[in-house]
């Protein structure tokens, strides 16, 4: 009589099949090439946050960046920081961290999930959200962040109105309901999933 094996112990694969799940670590140089985008935007964020600093000290080359890079128009001459310019910075500069954030959930979410365990189980700075992450809640934190980009993005836009034609506030407009609507659609359809789905069996 053949004693039952062990829980925990490795099932050896067929080399077939055994090379169709490596096959997931192809999947590993597309992670590290979105840490390296990740890079560019904590660069990215560290030149504009300098150059806004530099601008309030007076600095005019700063100043010219800084209003090049927002795409900020006015009828005068810009010669020194206002409202309306910090504000639309501040605005990019969160947007970079949101971005950012995105690319988080993508990198370890998807590794966890496609590619292979982080083994954060005791780690204390987990993030909260791993712990429960399948392909279904990384697609809905995925459409939920960008929900907020893209309503950093029509802010900007609002506040620099002036400079955009009706017809471009009115698409950023729709698009944004768009992305909204989907959110909702594949929270909906996430959810009927999880109560349509049958109780796993003991």
């Amino acid at each position: 009589m053949s004693l039952p094996k062990k829980s925990g112990t490795p099932v050896a694969m067929r080399p077939l099949p055994s090379l169709i799940f490596a096959s997931r670590w192809l999947q590993l140089p597309l992670y590290l090439g979105l840490i390296l985008a990740q890079a560019v935007y904590v660069f990215h964020f560290w030149v504009e946050l300098v150059h806004l600093i530099e601008a309030a000290f007076g600095d005019t080359a700063a100043l010219k960046s800084l209003v090049s890079s927002i795409g900020y128009k006015s009828d005068f001459e810009v010669t020194a920081l206002n409202e309306t310019i910090i504000m639309l910075v501040v605005l990019a500069l969160i947007d970079v961290v949101m971005i950012s954030n995105l690319l988080i959930m993508v990198i370890v979410g998807g590794y966890e999930t496609f590619v292979s365990r982080l083994h954060l189980e005791d780690h204390p700075d987990q993030p909260e959200w791993l712990s429960h992450v399948n392909a279904s809640v990384l697609k809905v934190k995925l459409a939920t962040a960008i929900i907020g980009i893209s309503s950093i993005h029509l802010l900007k836009t609002f506040i620099n109105a002036a400079n955009y034609d009706t017809k471009v506030l009115m698409w950023q407009t729709i698009i944004h309901v768009v992305f909204l609507l989907s959110a909702l659609a594949i929270a909906a359809t996430d959810r009927l999933m999880a109560h349509s789905a049958p109780p796993a069996r003991h």
